[in-house]
């Protein structure tokens, strides 16, 4: 459902089966936590705000934010990874290669990768997807739990913040928080049930720390200034 929503352009047809659906009440996890009752609630009222059939300027705010989140990147709340973790924010960087390894150990690629990502948002939430229903194995969960750690769960809040205070609809706006407060507490189901804790983000990131090599004092030579003169650039 989530990988459908930031798919492609919403249309009427999908919202009335969403509201049908009492989406977000209708997910298969029930969000609980503060931030999640909340969010939920947004969404609710950005459904039941709208007015069916919709006006033409209604479909027009919803396909501008789609094309602003998704296409053009004026928002600046790319739906790329990499974006988000690196320090030169571009697009296919190495989060992206990262999670092309994750798909090929499972026999998956993405479709085109030159049109869209490894690392797009899209095929981050297929692939956990993907995962569920491969098995219900310990081993596979604890995977689906390290993926998010290492990946999604690094990222999408700050994507959804960005949608959220930048989007002009509020559809849009709780598609975005929906998905990511989704995807928190989905991980701390997954805790539960592999037992064991969440990292940190600290954890998560050094564990991405770039490692720097020492050098051992053996091999620098001892200064000797009655042999080498003062000190100074040579």
């Amino acid at each position: 459902m989530f990988a459908i929503l930031h798919d492609r352009e919403v249309t009427e047809d999908v919202l009335k089966e969403l509201i049908a659906a009492h989406f977000p009440d209708g997910l298969g996890l029930q969000l609980k936590n503060k931030d999640s009752i909340e969010v939920c609630d947004f969404m609710r009222k950005a459904l039941a705000d709208l007015t069916f059939p919709l006006e033409e300027q209604q479909l027009n705010d919803l396909a501008a934010d789609f094309s602003a989140i998704y296409l053009t990147a004026s928002l600046l709340a790319s739906p790329n990874e990499s974006v988000w973790l690196t320090e030169e924010r571009l697009v296919c960087q190495e989060p992206m290669f990262q999670v092309r390894e994750w798909y090929q150990r499972y026999g998956l690629a993405a479709e085109n990768w030159r049109v869209r990502a490894d690392d797009h948002l899209v095929f981050q939430l297929q692939f956990v997807s993907h995962l569920f229903k491969l098995d219900h194995e310990l081993e596979t969960l604890k995977q689906t739990a390290r993926f998010l750690d290492e990946h999604l769960l690094r990222w999408i809040k700050q994507f959804a913040a960005q949608v959220a205070s930048h989007c002009d609809t509020a559809f849009y706006a709780g598609v975005a928080l929906v998905t990511a407060q989704y995807l928190d507490e989905l991980r701390d189901v997954l805790a539960g049930v592999i037992g064991q804790p969440r990292p940190t983000p600290e954890e998560i990131e050094r564990q991405f720390k770039p490692k720097v090599e020492e050098i051992p004092l053996k091999f620098f030579a001892e200064y000797n200034p009655e042999v080498d003169g003062p000190p100074g650039w040579s």
